[in-house]
């Protein structure tokens, strides 16, 4: 998708194509090469191709015994993972006991089986085997240079241990964005019960496990004032070194919201200017020239988890080179009413081959988020029944 610089194009955008913008607008974080314990978790920053042939050398598949020609064969010797035969090559007639994932002598034929010998008096015999059987050849999983896992690719445990068995002891890899998250509100609390006119921050112990859920590490959460204007400049000139710097409330056009006064000053450029969803649509991601990206997430706490998964998730993958990929859907068996032009946000669970809306959705009330599976993004007009695309909210 190309990003055009014309703002207009880009304010009460759809709920899947902020997504997108979100995403294309992404410059994915420098290369670094770490070891294999440290990559769990981060993306592939160049394709793992395989160093050697797979397997590097024939193979016994089986235990039993390599054999030459036709039987009955003469034993003559023994081969062990790590310890070959010390013959130079099998005639025939003869064989050789041998483990699974041994190395096959030259001239074998094939690995009879243990469960097909007969043992005899220092020979075998056994059932005529077709040339091959129970060898895996050098090479037959994957030639020398074949690519394995394209660049990209989340690296995770097979990812891992297929590494490993190629002789890699490091992996290039694109380091996770680091993020700095700025809390605005005057009214907010951080402990116990509040008092009139004041609410419990959520965003606060929400924002650490969630940017990590969506791939970024947190540098740092900082709580400012609305008042006065310039607390709001000074957080986020301190979180510059930052990839990305998340600010929740201070989104909307209201007297105490400054984020796109202070981007304007600062001569963004507006990537997304609000999302036509509901709840969340006060949203915004702008990057500041020379500066690091901005995510706007409204105040109100279900709004703002929304609004991190449109914009926020998204960017977040494109930092890290993974790509958008598709969400997953499925039907939606009970009514859900979307305004016109906008598609309606909310949590659901598992019902069958389908999904149920749970309620308590509203834009300050995280109920239905907490004990839901997925978020379901409901366009204006779905009858129950169809299919709708979900953002998964437990493995």
């Amino acid at each position: 998708m190309i990003i055009t610089a014309d703002r207009r194009t880009r304010r009460d955008v759809a709920w899947a194509a902020a997504r997108e913008y979100a995403h294309a607008a992404a410059e994915p974080t420098s290369p670094v090469r770490v070891a294999l314990g440290q990559a769990a978790g981060l993306v592939l920053a160049e394709d793992l191709v395989a160093a050697t042939p797979l397997p590097a050398f024939d193979t016994a598949a089986m235990d039993g015994f390599a054999v030459a020609g036709a039987g009955p064969w003469l034993i003559v010797g023994s081969a062990r993972p790590g310890r070959p035969w010390t013959g130079e090559r099998l005639e025939a007639g003869r064989a050789v006991e041998i483990s699974t994932g041994a190395v096959v002598p030259p001239g074998a034929w094939a690995v009879l089986p243990i469960e097909s010998a007969v043992p005899g008096d220092g020979d075998v015999a056994g059932p005529e085997l077709p040339s091959g059987k129970h060898i895996r050849h050098a090479g037959e999983d994957a030639r020398a240079g074949a690519r394995l896992v394209p660049a990209g690719t989340p690296v995770g445990p097979a990812l891992l241990g297929l590494a490993a068995s190629c002789g890699y002891d490091e992996l290039p890899v694109r380091r996770k964005p680091a993020v700095r998250a700025i809390v605005t509100g005057d009214e907010l609390v951080h402990h116990g019960q509040p008092g009139p006119g004041r609410v419990r921050d959520a965003l606060g112990p929400l924002l650490p496990s969630l940017i990590a859920e969506l791939g970024g590490c947190l540098d740092g959460l900082v709580h400012v004032p609305d008042r006065p204007d310039t607390a709001l400049s000074e957080a986020v000139e301190a979180s510059a070194d930052a990839d990305v710097i998340v600010v929740t409330g201070s989104t909307s056009v209201g007297v105490t919201d400054g984020l796109r006064r202070l981007l304007a000053e600062r001569d963004a450029l507006w990537i997304v200017d609000a999302v036509a969803c509901r709840p969340g649509h006060p949203q915004l991601l702008a990057r500041p020239r020379g500066g690091p990206y901005v995510v706007g997430l409204p105040g109100n706490p279900f709004a703002a988890l929304i609004a991190a998964h449109t914009l926020l998730g998204p960017l977040l993958a494109g930092l890290s080179g993974r790509a958008l990929g598709g969400l997953p859907q499925a039907p939606l068996i009970t009514q859900v009413q979307a305004p016109a032009g906008h598609t309606r946000i909310v949590p659901v669970v598992w019902d069958g081959p389908g999904v149920r809306a749970l309620g308590g959705d509203r834009p300050a009330f995280l109920n239905g988020a907490a004990i839901g599976d997925a978020l379901a993004a409901v366009p204006h007009g779905a009858e129950p029944g169809r299919p709708v695309p979900l953002v998964l909210l437990r493995a």
